[in-house]
């Protein structure tokens, strides 16, 4: 274990605390692992700590949990899985390096979040392409890294978008730059000669951004991420549209995000849009959610420097001649909710409480990739299991997000809970691991398996599991970072 007065020579005395209140609050979150508490949290400052540290954890074999986001944390990946850890809480790292408008790009440390860099995008014109209502104290490494979902999929070319080049220390403690960061030359030497960190791909032809998202902190620390932005609009016209039909609106849906029509584009069941729209608790949501019907697409048409007017009319006329082929009718409210005020919401984190804990308390998400044609099989599957649990669907929400230019979904069901109601929460841990027991069984891809479900996703290809322990090996052959989490 690391003497902690070797923690302070790095950090400072200020930035190493082991007090008891402190590390109860980094020993849990709002998901079903188990509760272990850290032997300390410390606070770097910079990259070279960082290295300083991961040098120092592998000298004493220390477990190190590598932290950006602030709490409520959800998802088991920032608890420690093993005894003796050292928490490395990069939340001190806020620096935005850098906004670039001409190459719309963006570059920050880890201890930035969406709210601190939203603002200062909008000053040079530029946008972020941001998941749905990320929580007000979440990073956008943090987000990055996890491969969220962002709600323009126009906008995303593969899976890892909109992530682009990162900087990490390795378990082993080297230091490492992705893609075009990787030189030649320093990334400041790169500035000088009009290089930008924005294409993800390399060193040479492998895609070693790939190793490091979704690693949930077992390959190493990233001390900076750039990422691909997106020009501010001059005119936006949001629409809704309304359905008992599911299958109706994911054909519009295809439709819009094939032919580039929209930036903003998603669908959320009514569960959902109640949870986010609904302004008195209890009443006015209950109202709500039963006034509106059971799936609603929402849509933003966006106009530019030139000609936005000519643009956004173009563009809803010919949406228009969509949605009258399919039979449904693009509005501005759907009864209480404009969508005027959804973009609102949705181009800015989430208001306080976050909306996955306004509704009960505590919230688990079941979440996978798939595509159209499966989507309406595996949501019939999860609702079978809702109903076998005993678990009123009526309380289930549901997020369909298009990914990659609509090539793929992401499709994401929030149950809902009280944390303090011992068999509410039991229920829904259990209704977890069948449904994804079920899902898996109806090609549901699960890509960022989290908590005690993750041995059923990781156990059922040994393939990968054997090439991700090599390169574990590799990276962190000391196994010092985040063990206990992914398939280590």
């Amino acid at each position: 274990m690391i003497q902690k007065g070797k923690l302070t020579r790095i950090v400072g005395a200020d930035n190493v605390n082991d007090d008891s209140v402190v590390l109860e609050e980094y020993s849990s979150d709002v998901s079903f692992v188990n509760r272990i508490r850290p032997v300390c949290v410390v606070k770097p400052a910079d990259a070279r700590q960082i290295q300083k540290l991961v040098n120092l954890a592998n000298e004493n074999h220390t477990p190190l949990v590598p932290v950006s986001s602030g709490p409520p944390h959800f998802r088991g990946d920032t608890v420690p899985g093993i005894g003796g850890a050292v928490v490395v809480d990069l939340s001190r790292m806020k620096k935005i390096i850098s906004v670039d408008r001409p190459r719309r790009v963006a570059m920050v440390e880890p201890g930035v979040t969406f709210g601190e860099l939203i603002p200062a995008a909008e000053k040079e014109g530029i946008r972020l392409n941001m998941p749905l209502l990320p929580r007000k104290s979440k990073t956008i490494v943090g987000s990055l890294l996890e491969r969220e979902p962002v709600i323009m999929p126009k906008y995303q070319w593969d899976i890892s978008d909109p992530l682009a080049c990162v900087e990490v220390i390795f378990g082993s403690g080297d230091e490492f730059r992705t893609g075009q960061a990787a030189g030649p030359g320093s990334v400041e030497e790169q500035w000088k000669v009009g290089g930008i960190q924005k294409a993800p791909y390399g060193p040479g032809v492998a895609s070693w951004h790939r190793i490091i998202q979704g690693s949930q902190g077992t390959i190493g620390i990233v001390t900076w991420a750039s990422m691909r932005c997106e020009l501010l609009p001059s005119l936006e016209e949001p629409f809704v549209v309304g359905s008992n039909n599911l299958d109706t609106l994911m054909d519009l849906t295809s439709w819009l995000v094939r032919l580039r029509m929209v930036n903003e584009c998603f669908i959320l069941n009514n569960v959902n849009l109640a949870v986010i729209s609904a302004k008195k608790w209890p009443k006015n949501y209950q109202r709500l959610r039963d006034s509106l019907p059971a799936w609603i697409l929402f849509y933003n048409v966006a106009g530019y420097e030139v000609y936005p007017e000519e643009r956004v009319s173009s563009q809803v006329k010919g949406i228009t001649d969509i949605t009258q082929r399919l039979g449904v009718q693009a509005v501005k409210s759907v009864c209480d909710v404009s969508a005027n005020e959804i973009l609102k919401v949705v181009q800015q984190p989430s208001a306080e409480p976050y909306w996955k804990l306004r509704y009960k308390g505590a919230c688990e998400d079941v979440m996978f990739l798939t595509i159209n044609d499966k989507l309406d099989n595996q949501i019939y599957a999860m609702y079978n299991q809702v109903e076998k649990a005993g678990y009123p669907a009526s309380d289930m929400g549901v997020y369909i997000q298009p990914i990659v230019q609509g090539t793929g979904v992401h499709c994401e069901f929030n149950l809902f809970y009280d944390p303090d109601n011992p068999n509410e929460a039991g229920k829904v841990k259990a209704l977890s691991s069948s449904a994804i027991k079920a899902l898996l069984g109806r090609d549901a891809f699960f890509s960022r398996p989290y908590g005690p479900n993750t041995g059923m996703i990781v156990n059922r290809d040994a393939a990968s599991i054997k090439i991700l322990n090599k390169l574990k090996n590799m990276f962190d052959p000391n196994h010092v970072m985040n063990p206990g989490k992914v398939c280590f």
